[in-house]
């Protein structure tokens, strides 16, 4: 159901819109989860760091979709909020075939470049070939990966958070089930881990696309919407582009740490790959509630009443603690009995690496959740430039304080670089976020 969240009271709206997105993203990141949890569990713990090290460049892709989900979300909830329908459905589609001629350009890249890359980030010997069957699997299904995306910020777009919850709780469940049953059953190690989450993120793709042509044909157009436009594909890119950008400087950034990690042997690689799984949900939660927000803005802005973004920003930071309050504690307190989620028999350092890691993170989710809201701000409101620079900002620094804090300090020195990166990049983003005064200066307008 399409619902527009220019009408009542902010709070409520943003609640009701976000909570769904919440929903979803955990049943999103059991994908990722499901796969470490079997390839530990009931492979080894060599699969489990495979299947990790693979997700960080599959991490390259998943950029290139997120980039994509963006940019067509922000300008098709603008068009929405301003009722203009032909043009909206002109948008989607002209996202849709950008983004095949952009899957494909990828996937001859991912099949080609593969192994390199795996190399350049000082795969260990033990761990290659199953880091690269799973990572070829993986790119084999880019076309789901990214339609599926492009689906979920077109729903987001019309204020439906509901329908790709469904879709999500329904494929991730089935993935478990499937990643069991192709590991233990069929013995299909490591590429059996991988094939599942092919089928089930293939299914969940198919049917998020033709929900959202049924939810298409039921918007009423005075004219027939255009297949492809220039003009807004070039509005699209302006905010999918940098999007992009900065999800694919994040994904080489953690690349380049993980060429660190990978330095200290699979033990360490795989007590990290477990503890970045449970930082990565914690993270895409507020990301995806950030993204709510964004579509929150570009709904208001585009219907001309930016006196709700101010709201907004309240309501999004409140929501974002809620969330955090629990999985900080969980983490920080039950970090090892989490581990043992990933790894039936942990060695003595990988169980140490994946606590470390944690205790150390766990306490920072509060400052890096009130950038990621102010982000969702700055995106919504299409201010990419600054939006760009405070993220860039905490990449950078992470890199080089991992570097410098490791050399003495081991591993545990690349944790360490963590918290200083988001605490600096959190402050430039409020900086940006109150200069811009997206929800102040725009209201004297408005009124």
């Amino acid at each position: 159901m399409n619902k527009d969240l220019t009408v009542g009271k902010p709070s409520t709206v943003l609640w009701k819109f976000c909570l769904p997105l919440f929903g979803s993203v955990i049943f999103q990141q059991l994908y990722n989860l499901a796969d470490s949890f079997v390839a530990g569990q009931f492979i080894s713990e060599e699969a489990a760091a495979a299947v990790g090290n693979a997700y960080e460049i599959t991490l390259i892709f998943i950029a290139f979709a997120f980039g994509c989900n963006i940019g067509c979300s922000v300008i098709t909830s603008k068009l929405f909020g301003a009722k203009r329908f032909t043009e909206l459905k002109t948008a989607v589609y002209t996202t849709l075939i950008s983004c095949g001629v952009l899957c494909a350009a990828l996937m001859v890249f991912g099949f080609c470049c593969g192994e390199t890359l795996l190399h350049l980030i000082n795969t260990p010997e033990n761990v290659l070939a199953d880091s690269l069957l799973y990572l070829e699997i993986y790119v084999l299904g880019l076309p789901f990966v990214f339609y599926y995306n492009v689906a979920t910020g077109i729903f987001s777009a019309l204020g439906d958070s509901k329908t790709p919850f469904i879709f999500l709780a329904c494929s991730s469940t089935a993935n478990i089930a499937a990643d069991i049953l192709f590991v233990t059953a069929f013995d299909m190690g490591v590429a059996g881990v991988a094939w599942a989450t092919f089928i089930c993120q293939g299914i969940s793709c198919v049917l998020a696309v033709i929900f959202v042509f049924k939810r298409f044909s039921k918007i009423k157009t005075q004219e027939k919407a255009g297949i492809f436009s220039w003009k807004l594909l070039g509005e699209i890119a302006v905010v999918a582009v940098p999007s992009i950008l900065q999800q694919s400087f994040i994904s080489v950034g953690n690349i380049v740490i993980q060429s660190m990690i990978n330095t200290f042997g699979s033990g360490v690689m795989a007590g990290y790959s477990s503890a970045i799984k449970l930082n990565s949900l914690v993270l895409t939660s507020i990301t995806t509630l950030a993204n709510g927000i964004s579509n929150f803005t570009a709904q208001n802005l585009g219907a001309e009443k930016p006196s709700r973004v101010k709201e907004g920003f309240k309501v999004g930071v409140k929501l974002v603690w809620i969330i955090c309050i629990p999985l900080a504690l969980l983490y920080f307190f039950g970090g090892k009995y989490l581990i043992y989620l990933f790894l039936d028999s942990p060695s003595e350092e990988a169980l140490h690496t994946g606590i470390t890691f944690l205790r150390i993170v766990a306490p920072f989710y509060f400052v890096i959740a009130m950038k990621l809201v102010a982000d969702g701000i700055l995106r919504g409101a299409g201010k990419m430039k600054k939006f760009m620079v405070a993220t860039l900002t905490d990449l950078v620094l992470r890199i080089i304080l991992a570097k410098i804090f490791s050399a003495s300090l081991g591993a545990t020195g690349i944790w360490i670089a963590w918290p200083i990166g988001w605490s600096v990049a959190t402050v430039l983003s409020l900086v940006f976020y109150r200069s811009e005064k997206i929800g102040e200066k725009e209201a004297s307008k408005e009124k």
